[in-house]
């Protein structure tokens, strides 16, 4: 079984049957997971916010970082493993998005961050078929490439699939 795990900014896809694509510990961060029902490929990306030009600086040496950057570069990436370019097909499940540092998240990162992935989604015309999104928890998300189920882990709860 090979483990590809992912850190924030970082993205990434498999095809490898019995791979796992995971990350931990998403608070306001979001992570989008892509599943190609046709090539059998996941992909995983751990966004921290939504707007590239938030940083410039930041999104020119980890792109992943931003929703905006990010996503595409995903699509990219999964296309070199036989995947419709804009990802036409694809599922797509949704995690994160919280607010763990205060219920009055005052710039409230993690709405920002889960309505800045949908709106790229939409402009991809990709659908959203799960999501676990907002609230106050951390969740690390584990995709299952064989089976292309995900599974959530949070402190204190048990595991539960999205």
């Amino acid at each position: 079984m090979s483990q590809l795990v992912l850190g924030i900014g970082e993205y990434g896809a498999s095809k490898t049957p019995g791979g796992i694509i995971k990350t931990y510990a998403l608070g306001s961060c979001v992570a989008v997971v892509l599943l190609d029902p046709r090539t059998r490929c996941v992909g995983m990306i751990h966004i921290a916010l939504p707007e590239a030009q938030i940083n410039p600086a930041r999104a020119q040496e980890r792109p992943g970082y931003f929703a905006d950057t990010g996503l595409p570069l995903l699509l990219q990436q999964m296309n070199q493993f036989g995947c419709a370019p804009r990802g036409q097909g694809m599922f797509v499940k949704l995690a994160g998005g919280a607010s763990v540092m205060s219920i009055n998240d005052t710039f409230n990162i993690g709405r920002r961050n889960v309505a800045a992935v949908r709106s790229i989604l939409q402009g991809y015309g990709l659908k959203i078929i799960a999501e676990d999104v907002e609230g106050n928890i951390s969740r690390t998300v584990s995709a299952l490439v064989s089976t292309g189920e995900v599974i959530l882990s949070s402190p204190g709860r048990p595991d539960w699939k999205l």
